[in-house]
């Protein structure tokens, strides 16, 4: 029970989390001391020291149906070892209501200090053992956290487990250690690169589109009559029709908390699933068979017995347990058309840069976007009468969402080429496919190709007309791309393409736009000393879209082109290259934490260094320091305002010349 419960707590306290994964926060500092009260009975003190803002809650629940977390303590090897003197105490607190949870709550600020009388029954017996699990949130996010403590009971200190890393793994650890200054008088900036509500907007859109597929569309009118007519109390099918679509919506809601989950054990994890190119490869092929599922050559449904099984139990059960029933029938159901849409949905979060709180803020939209019809219907059934009838058109809709999910796989394909060097679609094949593509949509929407399921074509309708047009103003737009002119930019595609310089054509260099960027920070260190120039630090990703959009839509702007080229040193480290670094550079990083990362690739070292000197590992990550490694600025990300980046160069730049002015050189 008490295993079930720590999953439920850390689910819902995930949920509400709304800070961006990238940055690494620790609140909560636990000590640990144990008294001697005879020859077998001791009391262990556990001390959490809480960070002002932040609290912890009580062990016990005021509300036993309530979803507020607990702090739980588990005592090891108890059997045969020692036993527990009564239940662990805590301080004595009034409750409060708490907003995150909107229940009452006991919680502890600043410090709490639970205590535990224990029983020796091994005589023999030298060291305690006991793992404490919590959750510690202010008031608008939770983070999960846990602890081991090793208490010695003749009370010495507890040594740490002997973790062996060598002296050269340990030399080379010390050298990422950058020693950064300037933190006083420009504090770190808070990272959010997409905000949480436009990914939701765009989960809501995916939604919508779902909703006018062959699978979804015909059940509304279906479920609403249904509801509204089965129960002779219309205000009891009115309820249940609302209840019906919460459930749709907590469904799609609840399919993201496993990578929340994933996200809690290593804030990097995220990341290092965009960038793998095994699960890339694996994406792309998925959504190959998704694309030709649409076109109508197989079905992609899950088992049929599932779905047998929810009706059955829906009918059976009844009640609140029913409905539910009844609405994740319609999720299995519905999957060969919501499963390419979903999958869509998760591919783009994970390669967004923004973890596992934005895939459940796009699935949230979409479950939102797929509820509500069923229940504004419910709530107005003449509207019913409104609905265009399901038809061919639905097949159409289908069949353009294949062609979409065919542009999309090459995304993923082009990240692994990216980050492997393998050189298969430089930009100009990846803009040249699309182009492809697209005069198939164009074929297909003007009745000159068909697939299986399509019937004869009478006379085209408006909406093939219109969207056949939009589609041919898109493939024109597309072909400056393949030029080797100002015009191959497309700035609107900014970050789906590969990168400018991936290019077939010859380019000045191998950095965005062609400006002057070095890819060691040893080498950059050094050339900014010899060119007596402040330093851009730039931590970037092959795989990452908003540094793409940054480079090709502000970087690319006349003011901040030139004062990058002119007054800069950039020093740009792609955090997910693979590249095996040597074995004499390989080596293995101790974290704070006490667990190892082997650093093998390119990618492992500059992320450490993010991670180590920034404690953040988000990508776009923007630094300007001087020769003497002191910040010119605050730190930046994703700012898609050219003119306020500039402002923020620009004042850098000012910072750096007052300085040289004060130590006495000169600013060439």
């Amino acid at each position: 029970m008490a295993i079930t419960k720590r999953f439920l707590f850390a689910i819902l306290s995930l949920v509400f989390t709304s800070s961006v994964f990238s940055q690494i926060l620790e609140p909560v500092k636990w000590e640990s001391n144990i008294d001697k009260i005879s020859d077998t009975e001791y009391e262990l003190s556990f001390t959490a020291n809480i960070d002002y803002g932040w609290y912890i809650y009580s062990q016990f629940k005021i509300d036993k149906e309530g979803f507020a977390p607990q702090t739980f303590f588990e005592f090891k090897d108890l059997e045969d070892n020692y036993k527990l003197l009564g239940k662990t105490s805590e301080p004595s607190v009034e409750p409060v209501f708490d907003k995150i949870f909107q229940e009452d709550v006991v919680k502890f600020k600043e410090q709490a200090v639970f205590k535990q009388r224990i029983s020796i029954t091994n005589l023999d017996l030298k060291q305690v053992e006991v793992f404490v699990e919590y959750q510690t949130c202010d008031n608008e996010k939770c983070i999960p956290g846990d602890f081991t403590f090793n208490l010695n009971l003749d009370g010495s200190k507890a040594e740490a487990k002997a973790v062996n890393i060598d002296e050269r793994s340990q030399k080379l650890s010390e050298e990422l250690k950058l020693n950064i200054t300037g933190w006083d008088k420009y504090e770190k900036q808070d990272i959010e690169e997409k905000s949480n509500f436009s990914i939701f907007i765009l989960g809501f859109l995916g939604g919508l589109i779902a909703l006018l597929t062959p699978c979804v569309f015909p059940m509304i009118p279906l479920t609403v009559s249904f509801f509204t007519k089965s129960s002779g109390d219309s205000k009891k099918g009115l309820f249940n029709s609302i209840l019906y679509g919460f459930f749709i919506f907590l469904i799609y809601l609840l399919l993201s908390i496993p990578f929340h989950l994933l996200d809690s054990l290593d804030p990097g994890i995220l990341n290092s699933i965009s960038t793998n190119v095994t699960l890339n490869i694996i994406f792309f092929i998925i959504f190959i068979a998704f694309a030709f599922s649409f076109f109508g050559y197989f079905e992609l449904t899950l088992p049929q017995s599932w779905s047998a099984a929810m009706d059955s139990r829906a009918n059976k059960i009844g009640g609140f347990i029913g409905v539910f029933f009844m609405a994740l029938t319609l999720a299995i159901v519905s999957f060969s058309c919501t499963g390419p849409i979903l999958g869509t949905l998760l591919g783009s979060s994970l390669t967004a840069d923004g973890g596992a709180m934005q895939l459940t803020m796009g699935m949230s939209g979409f479950g939102l976007a797929l509820a509500l019809p069923f229940t504004l219907f419910a709530m107005f059934p003449k509207w019913l009468n409104s609905l265009p009838k399901s038809g061919g058109w639905l097949n159409t809709v289908k069949v353009v969402l294949g062609f979409i999910e065919l542009a999309l796989a090459l995304k993923f394909l082009s990240n692994a080429d990216l980050v492997e060097h393998w050189g298969l679609l430089k930009r100009e094949v990846f803009i040249g496919l699309w182009i492809i593509i697209g005069i198939g949509l164009i074929l297909y929407l003007f009745g000159k190709i068909k697939f299986p399921h399509d019937g004869p074509l009478q006379e085209l309708g408006k909406g093939r007309i219109t969207t056949g047009i939009l589609v041919v103003a898109f493939v024109i737009y597309l072909i400056p791309g393949l030029t080797n002119t100002k015009y191959a930019n497309l700035k609107l595609l900014s970050g789906f393409p590969p990168p400018m310089f991936y290019s077939l054509y010859d380019k000045a260099s191998n950095c965005p736009l062609d400006l002057n960027c070095d890819k060691d920070w040893q080498e950059g260190l050094a050339k900014a000393k010899a060119e007596n120039k402040p330093i851009l630090l730039d931590f970037t990703g092959w795989a990452c879209v908003n540094c793409r959009k940054m480079e090709e839509q502000v970087w690319s702007t006349s003011e901040v082109y030139n004062i990058l080229s002119k007054d800069y040193v950039i020093v740009s480290l792609y955090v997910d290259d693979k590249k095996v670094l040597p074995e004499d550079e390989q080596f293995d990083y101790l974290r704070a934490n006490g667990t190892v990362k082997t650093i093998e690739s390119i990618g492992d070292k500059w992320a450490t260094l993010q991670t180590i000197n920034f404690q953040n590992n988000s990508q776009p990550y923007y630094v300007l320091l001087n020769h003497d490694l002191e910040l010119l600025n605050t730190t930046n990300a994703y700012e898609p305002n050219a003119e306020a980046y500039f402002e923020w160069l620009n004042k850098g730049l000012e910072n750096y010349k007052a300085g040289n002015k004060i130590k006495g050189f000169k600013f060439k």
